[in-house]
């Protein structure tokens, strides 16, 4: 999955270098996700692989990153710790 934070993304705040951001959008997660289901963008989107996510929180984000065994590669947006405070 894709983890997008600035200005034309759908997070909280919504714009450039946060110092660190309470919700982020998520896009096209290689598999179909539960627990990103309630936050799709369009409900009418056959394919939950193809779609985008918005304001996700953070806290949900761990949740499917620790339950796919962690993170493979690349970085997040300075986002909040699990467990830490949220917007």
């Amino acid at each position: 999955m894709s983890v997008q934070a600035s200005l034309y993304h759908y997070c909280t705040p919504r714009i450039n270098d946060a110092e660190v951001y309470a919700r982020l959008e998520v896009g096209f997660p290689s598999t179909e996700e539960e627990l990103l289901i309630p936050y799709i963008d369009d409900f009418d989107d056959p394919d939950p692989t193809e779609a985008v996510y918005g304001w996700v929180p953070c806290r949900i984000i761990w949740e499917v990153i620790e339950k796919h065994g962690g993170l493979i590669s690349g970085d997040l947006p300075p986002m909040f710790p699990p467990g830490g405070e949220e917007e």
